[in-house]
């Protein structure tokens, strides 16, 4: 069995796949967790763990992580980093800097929708990342997330409350509350929808699909993407574990 690990700058989602086969997962804050504490953890998920492959964003998370897998289940794990074989031609400037979870969820999405291909990842950050028809990694582009950017307009607004993200009846809020719940939402999803829009006008047609914590609601109500896969990335770093075992 292989564990997969995912670090954001929000959340950490672990996944463990026997084969193909996802078994199971955990999503967590992303927090400082100590060697140790990830094994208490985790010890009772770990009989048969053959090997393990992490990306990560988050550096100091990263290196317990290795120290982890390194003391506790005596494997050395894989990270997504440059030199790592991934199947992909990455057309990027310079190609090392394309986020590791961009580079798990561009393999995943190529193998299980093929190409060319739009991906729309929901999380701090809202990413798209684009895929010709030959499979290459053209690039992408990056928006503040939806929670992102609630909590920077809750927090620099002294008479505005916090708000839940959620898709509501009509375009015109009747209160405080109201509007900025409709404004969140209306707003995000015009901004995916055009953007998709104009990726589209230079790339022509593709397949749309949207993956993230904070995306399967906005997937719903998006003319433009046409599935929703939560688990895109976990899958992303088990073919790529495939690919340099």
């Amino acid at each position: 069995m292989i564990l997969t690990v995912d670090v954001g700058n929000t959340n950490t989602v672990l996944g463990l796949f026997r084969g193909e086969e996802l078994l199971w997962k955990l999503r967590l804050r992303s927090s400082d967790r100590t060697s140790d504490e990830w094994w208490i953890l985790l010890k009772e998920f770990l009989d048969g763990i053959e090997g393990g492959i992490i990306s990560s964003v988050v550096p100091n998370i990263s290196g317990e992580l290795r120290k982890f897998f390194r003391e506790r289940l005596g494997m050395e794990p894989l990270f997504v980093a440059p030199g790592i074989r991934t199947g992909l031609a990455i057309l990027y400037d310079p190609p090392t800097a394309v986020g590791a979870d961009r580079i798990a969820n561009a393999v995943a999405g190529k193998e299980k929708y093929g190409t060319p291909l739009i991906i729309v990842d929901f999380g701090t950050a809202i990413t798209f990342d684009v895929l010709s028809e030959r499979g290459e990694y053209l690039g992408g582009l990056i928006f503040p997330g939806i929670k992102t950017s609630s909590q920077a307009l809750y927090s620099r607004a002294a008479k505005l409350p916090q708000v839940e993200f959620v898709e509501k009846k009509g375009a015109i809020g009747k209160n405080t509350a109201d509007s900025m719940e409709k404004g969140l939402f209306i707003g995000f999803r015009s901004m995916v929808d055009g953007t998709i829009r104009v990726i589209k006008d230079e790339l022509g047609q593709a397949r749309v699909i949207a993956t993230g914590g904070e995306g399967r609601e906005i997937s719903k109500a998006s003319r433009e993407i046409e599935a929703y896969d939560e688990d895109l990335t976990l899958h992303g770093l088990r073919i790529i574990y495939e690919l340099n075992r």
